[in-house]
């Protein structure tokens, strides 16, 4: 019998161990019995007790943990089948990039440029085979220096040929092809360092307006006329939205344009419709004769010959006899949304400064957090916002035109020759003309105009590819006029090596060489190196900076980084088409949206229009249903592209990161095989959404 002190104790119970994945069944483990507090004076027994109980706990202990690391593994495996039978739906239903309705021109390029990587996959996939069986005959090269071993282990009539071979083709590394590779790589790494100076140097100006407080202030007296509205200063103020096949998005942008807080009788609204789809202009019209009969200044203009693109639609729109009657022009594109009081937080400041030819407002998005492709692309834009165009508003008073949400003055646009269709990039284009021509700019960090991001890759992809091929074919046609301007030597020295080259040509040219072929060239020519703090620290330094301006991205550090290494073959293929004027530098997709808009700016909308008097029946309503009805109501099935380029740069990269192995350089590897998963995603299209 068990003594009268342990009768009310612990009874023997089970223990349910309750695991995390759902798919392992409960386990049931017998708890400790009364036998385990029985108090025995003997020291042999207390020792054996002891021992029985620790090794009982011991053995919970490792059962919990290989439950849990067996739940572990099972929701990898998992999550590896869900990725393998995603990948699988892609290959299977996917389209290549070449389905794209692009000039015969562009395809030659592009197919050039991919049959150029093919080839040198080809090459380093037949020299990891090459540099596997020298490894495994004892040809080994380690790290950190990269010195070769060579152990002689095999019979002498077999390794006499091999052997031959391998030894010949080092020296054919060391003589001729490490110190060609090696000199380009110390010329990346120098524009590399140059680069992430420029950018360091942009983040301390930034940090200096931050801890100075500065930012633009306009004349307290022009406040002051703005908040008195019996006072006569409300300049005529034009506003410019440009738009083309934007079904998604025409409501919101006309609906937050036509709720500005202006005096109607000082105010004009030129919708300037681009459209080839009759529906969508019909649509159009149809919201214009809305709000013209709610007492808004708001025209149509639908251009007969539609040449030029935006640059050519602006042109267009200024021509008009009526433009002469206004002093300022506010452009906004088809999705932005500008808050009531945009007017207001930006005309004020043109009062008494008779040299400022630009306002530019910051861009905010509405749609930044609906998919990885969004949040990476609000880490970069929040950058170029926060830090490029407010360092360069405060300090040079010149910064590329963003193309919308920013305010013109009307003489500062005919002093610089007006919009030009000689480029993609029209903004650019006359914000150059413009500083040259002596006019200031001011970029107002604080005033936001929500708009929409690209969320699928495709959309993302064109746009950047306009966005850096358009630079290159405005710094051919630029440079004279730059250098011949009579502006000083700083704002030259500025113009032509910060703006242009540094931030527009060497940022994708190193990008894409150093770390997209140099860097895995370097795994099958060993005798060429890149320091670990150049493949890691610093490009670890540089995207912490990025991140700085959108604190809430930090979770995406490192895939921003990857992303940006991967987007860097579509900016180095846009920068040497716009370089060399090759057929797609003029290609001009515009970008798909998908008529999101902030649930803030729905409800103030909702609350004006329901404020405003409702008219009569509208013309042409019975018309637009018809067309409607005969449209196919088919659903378009959304297609992902599967883009050769990045699928073959993955495969490069990959091979690279297992050549790596044998040497074991593990910085080196680890970036490698990242960036080749990276290519990878990207390249079968599952990152964003699908078009």
């Amino acid at each position: 019998m068990a003594p009268w002190w342990v009768k009310d104790s612990h009874k023997g119970s089970s223990v349910v161990v309750k695991m995390e994945n759902p798919n392992l069944s409960m386990v049931e483990l017998e708890a400790p019995s009364e036998d385990d507090f029985l108090m025995d004076n003997s020291p042999t027994s207390s020792q054996e007790k002891g021992r029985t109980k620790n090794a009982k706990q011991l053995t919970w202990v490792l059962l919990l943990k290989v439950h849990r690391a067996a739940g572990f593994l099972t929701s990898i495996g998992s999550t590896l089948l869900s990725f393998g039978s995603a990948v699988r739906h892609r290959v299977a239903s996917g389209r290549t990039d070449d389905n794209d309705n692009e000039t015969d021109e562009n395809k030659t390029v592009r197919t050039g440029f991919y049959n150029f990587i093919r080839v040198f996959l080809g090459l380093s996939l037949l020299l990891l085979s090459f540099e596997i069986a020298a490894y495994f005959k004892g040809w080994h090269f380690g790290a950190p220096h990269l010195q070769l071993q060579y152990i002689l282990t095999f019979p002498l009539g077999v390794k006499d040929l091999f052997d031959w071979l391998y030894a010949g083709w080092v020296l054919i590394r060391v003589d001729y092809l490490s110190p060609p590779l090696q000199f380009l790589a110390n010329v990346c790494i120098f524009l590399f360092l140059v680069q992430s100076l420029d950018r360091l140097i942009l983040c301390l100006g930034c940090f200096w307006i931050r801890f100075k407080r500065i930012k633009p202030i306009p004349k307290q007296e022009a406040v002051a006329d703005l908040e008195n509205e019996e006072h006569t200063f409300f300049p005529m103020v034009l506003i410019q939205i440009p738009m083309c096949n934007e079904r998604e998005v025409y409501k919101q942008s006309l609906a937050a344009v036509c709720s500005l807080d202006w005096p109607m009788s000082k105010i004009l609204i030129q919708v300037l419709d681009d459209s080839d789809d009759p529906i969508t202009q019909l649509l159009i019209k149809e919201e214009v004769h809305k709000w013209q009969q709610n007492g808004a200044q708001i025209v149509y203009r639908h251009r007969v010959i539609r040449d030029g693109y935006k640059a050519g639609n602006l042109k267009s729109a200024m021509s008009c006899s009526y433009v002469k009657d206004y002093e300022y022009v506010a452009i906004f594109d088809a999705d932005f949304q500008p808050a009531s009081d945009f007017l207001k937080r930006t005309i004020p400041h043109f009062k008494n400064n008779e040299e400022l030819g630009l306002v530019q407002a910051r861009w905010s998005f509405v749609n930044k957090d609906e998919n990885l492709l969004t949040r990476l692309q609000n880490i970069n834009l929040s950058f170029h916002f926060e830090v490029e165009q407010q360092v360069n508003g405060v300090f040079i008073n010149f910064f590329g035109f963003n193309g919308t949400a920013g305010v013109w003055r009307i003489k500062a646009l005919e002093e610089s020759g007006g919009w030009l269709e000689r480029t993609t990039v029209e903004d650019m284009d006359i914000a150059v003309r413009a500083h040259l021509q002596g006019w200031k700019f001011i970029f107002l960090n604080d005033v936001e105009c929500p708009c929409e991001l690209p969320e699928s890759y495709e959309a993302y992809r064109k746009q950047q590819h306009r966005w850096h091929s358009g630079p290159m074919q405005l710094f051919r046609l630029c440079l004279p006029d730059i250098i011949h301007a009579k502006i000083s030597v700083w704002k030259k020295f500025n113009m032509i090596i910060l703006f242009f080259l540094l931030r527009k040509l060497v940022l994708p040219f190193y990008s894409f060489t150093l770390f997209c072929i140099i860097l895995p060239m370097t795994m099958f020519i060993p005798e060429a190196e890149l320091p670990a703090w150049v493949v890691c620290y610093i490009p670890a330094i540089m995207s912490f900076l990025n991140v700085l301006p959108a604190p809430r991205s930090f979770p995406f550090i490192v895939p921003y980084l990857l992303f940006e290494n991967t987007m860097s073959v579509t900016k180095f293929n846009a920068m040497i088409s716009g370089l060399f004027q090759l057929g797609s530098a003029y290609e001009w997709i515009v970008t798909k949206k998908s008529g999101r808009s902030s649930e803030g700016d729905l409800v103030a909308l909702v609350e004006k229009e329901s404020k405003l008097p409702r008219a009569g029946s509208e013309p042409n309503l019975d018309e637009i249903s018809v067309d409607l009805q005969q449209e196919p109501m088919t659903r378009k099935t959304k297609h992902n592209r599967i883009y050769k380029k990045e699928l073959a740069l993955a495969f490069l990269l990959l091979t690279a990161s297992a050549r790596s192995l044998l040497s074991a350089q593990g910085v080196h590897f680890y970036f490698l095989l990242f960036q080749g998963i990276s290519f990878l995603l990207v390249g079968l299209d599952l990152i964003g959404e699908q078009v």
